[in-house]
């Protein structure tokens, strides 16, 4: 006797909602691309003067125009202190900056975060994924080894301790530092871009299987 499977023909609905999942995400990227375009265009070329803004000359606005204006502007300040002389002058800005009684500790604090987020490779600002109890026992998050713990509050502690940063998702500039003892960290075996792609995806993306992936990898290179 034979048997037939019952299988299920798509409908007008499942259409639609395919439709959505595969142009929702490319429009809402568009859309906030644009926005961003066109607002960082509107905040630079306004210190154009008319006379040499290619907008007004022209009888269409170049899109991006001041998107591409501020990477020529930060691209002009990096060469112009990689010489001496800019970076004489950049000392002597440092130098006034740091006799500011409140101004002095802001621009530190905000360069030093800046220096780790994009600096050269030196410092990361997230060095170790790992895997941690929180906000309770039993319930875990991903985390992120920020850099060495501060001595004092170690040896108050008495105890081996890491300094953590904990995410938000799916913004994962929001969040919170924690000294949490070394033994309660698993450190997690995959790369920070992947634990900030589950995180950012709140947990759809999931990493490769690493041993997998090595695998795979050496079946390639045979």
């Amino acid at each position: 006797m034979k048997t037939f499977k019952k299988t299920t023909k798509p409908t007008l609905k499942t259409y639609f909602f395919t439709g959505v999942l595969v142009t929702a995400p490319v429009a809402i990227t568009l859309y906030v691309a644009w926005k961003l375009i066109t607002y960082i265009d509107t905040k630079v070329t306004a210190f154009i003067p008319a006379q040499y803004n290619p907008n007004e000359l022209l009888p269409y606005g170049i899109p991006g125009l001041g998107v591409i204006l501020l990477l020529i502007f930060f691209t002009l300040i990096g060469m112009l202190t990689a010489n001496y002389v800019g970076q004489a002058f950049v000392k002597l800005g440092y130098r006034l900056i740091n006799h500011m009684p409140l101004i002095s500790g802001l621009y530190n604090a905000i360069r030093k975060i800046f220096e780790t987020l994009i600096g050269n490779g030196q410092n990361k600002a997230f060095r170790q994924p790992v895997l941690l109890e929180y906000p309770r026992k039993g319930l875990w998050t991903i985390a992120f080894v920020t850099g060495p713990v501060f001595q004092p509050i170690e040896k108050k502690i008495k105890t081996k301790l890491l300094a953590v940063y904990v995410p938000t998702t799916p913004n994962p500039t929001s969040g919170f530092f924690l000294y949490v003892p070394e033994t309660d960290v698993m450190k997690l075996d995959i790369s920070v871009e992947e634990a900030l792609k589950l995180i950012i995806s709140i947990g759809i993306i999931n990493p490769p299987n690493r041993k997998k992936r090595i695998e795979k990898n050496k079946k390639k290179s045979v």
